[in-house]
């Protein structure tokens, strides 16, 4: 694949002029906590809408952070002097981090950004000029082949990630690497794959950059690039996952048709974990005429794997294409080219009887399970990010309760989970409540409905009792027969271990 109008990109076999670079950035503290002490709140949230004059403003004296802001984040000329004050420039300029421009400044060849990693790492993203979210040169439209910074889903599908130490991941349409870079804390060996050879390159920088090891990068589509016997403990991917008629932009849009990039990823993926391992990804579904979205989805799921798929947000078919036309700047070109590429989308979404178009996530595990696990929900409510332990948990607590038969469960002790309150809803002054609700205020921030039995069960689960012995000290004070409710609670019981309220007591 040739780009050849895109400019050229920093040498990624200079890992020596990286690494100096590097610590050159952290001694400028060059980082996200010094950019927003030297932005301040309004000017740092404004870049991530893309509006640069707040920062512009923010960034107008001498010293070495405003210098760097304007370098590499808005893509300013700087004095060669001024910047050799800071950086290795002539390693910079030779390297091709730095480009030489007019008589006497010099301007970055592409966008680093400042993130913060979650143990409070310090890491650096690099894409092409304009291309992080927030960029310098906007959303705009993009040229076919630019490899885009980190944006919200980047961060969602890093925070839903399984975090376990293991051997192998595996990092499906790598992008600028954000992906690969959280794996290599935590995996011993990286492989990353992305179509498009500019998106590897990036990939080399971002970890080099970081101070990461490095991955070992294969060009191809999805699995292509993959050998029929390599196996993985963690797959993550955030694919080009739009739907949409034809394959503009690389970094979107997949060039199958309707959801079938997705559908492919993630029926693909299950020969290539290892028992115990995981697959996560982001996904678009189509809500299709006639058929129910949950079963498509369950279609989906690869045999000997357990799923768990949320799906977090619905469009119909009219705010989709919208979105993504917004998203390649169409609707500030020709208003005739716009109306056509929309008619395009819809007379798409039509063929295909597709009335709205989902998004969330799909996390597969591989299970030797006789018969595996696979729940498929909505959820567009809000939820506490990270969620990767919430995820392991969930996975947890269905082989607990594929284990247990409702003798075990009565047999068991259980302990309501950290953050759990309870609300009552009913009319001021009544006696008793209309129901009784159970909060998360943590991890997915469920609530469930629950009877009087059931709120003083989840109450009194401290893991020093079984859940029998409770259920007949209630059934005494309650005046109902033991047996009877031992009868009728262990589904209560399973359904609120199962939504996370109660866990397992060790």
């Amino acid at each position: 694949m040739s780009h050849t109008s895109l400019p050229p990109l920093p040498s990624s076999d200079r890992v020596d002029v990286a690494a100096r670079l590097r610590d050159a950035l952290l001694g400028a503290s060059f980082t996200a906590d010094g950019m927003l002490d030297l932005l301040g709140a309004p000017a740092y949230t404004a870049l991530a809408r893309s509006e640069t004059v707040p920062a512009l403003r923010a960034t107008r004296g001498d010293t070495p952070l405003e210098t760097l802001v304007r370098l590499f984040l808005l893509q300013q000329p700087v004095p060669h002097a001024r910047v050799a004050d800071v950086l290795p420039v002539e390693d910079c300029l030779e390297s091709g981090w730095l480009t030489r421009v007019g008589g006497a400044e010099v301007t970055a060849t592409v966008d680093v950004r400042p993130y913060g990693g979650p143990g409070g790492e310090d890491w650096f993203i690099v894409s092409d000029l304009g291309c992080a979210v927030g960029g310098a040169g906007g959303i705009g439209s993009r040229e076919e082949g630019v490899v885009l910074g980190v944006g919200g889903a980047s961060t969602t599908l890093a925070g839903i990630t399984v975090r376990e130490p293991v051997a192998a991941a595996l990092d499906l349409g790598t992008g600028s690497g954000i992906q690969a870079l959280h794996a290599a804390q935590h995996a011993t060996r990286v492989t990353a794959t992305d179509l498009n050879p500019r998106a590897l390159h990036i990939t080399a920088l971002t970890l080099a950059l970081s101070g990461a090891p490095a991955a070992d990068l294969r060009e191809g589509s999805l699995f292509e690039p993959v050998a029929d016997d390599e196996t993985y403990d963690l797959i993550v991917s955030n694919p080009p996952f739009v739907i949409s008629p034809g394959a503009r932009l690389t970094y979107r849009d997949g060039g199958m048709g309707g959801d079938d990039l997705c559908r492919t990823l993630v029926q693909q993926s299950g020969d290539r974990l290892n028992e115990g391992g995981y697959a996560q990804f982001l996904a678009n579904w189509q809500h299709v005429e006639g058929e129910d979205w949950q079963d498509r989805l369950r279609s989906w799921v690869p045999r000997g794997c357990d799923a768990w798929i949320v799906q977090r947000e619905v469009q119909d078919i009219t705010q989709y294409a919208e979105l993504w036309l917004r998203d390649a700047g169409d609707h500030r070109g020709d208003p005739v080219e716009y109306q056509a590429r929309y008619d395009a989308w819809l007379d798409e979404f039509e063929a295909r009887k597709v009335r709205a178009v989902g998004f969330g996530w799909i996390t597969l595990r591989r299970t030797a399970a006789a018969e595996p696990s696979v729940t498929v929900e909505e959820w567009p409510h809000p939820v506490e990010q990270p969620l990767g332990d919430t995820v392991r948990a969930h996975f947890a607590r269905i082989d607990f309760l594929r284990a247990s038969d409702d003798a075990a469960l009565l047999a068991g002790h259980f302990r309501l989970t950290a953050e759990v309150v309870q609300e009552q809803v009913g009319l001021p002054g009544a006696e008793d409540p209309e129901h009784v609700v159970l909060r998360q205020n943590r991890g997915m921030r469920r609530a469930t409905k629950v009877d009087t039995v059931g709120a003083g069960f989840a109450g009194v689960c401290d893991g020093t009792l079984s859940a029998g012995r409770i259920l007949d000290a209630i059934a005494q004070l309650v005046g109902e027969d033991p047996v009877l409710l031992r009868d009728r609670t262990p589904g209560q019981i399973r359904l609120l271990v199962e939504q996370g309220f109660l866990e397992p007591a060790e």
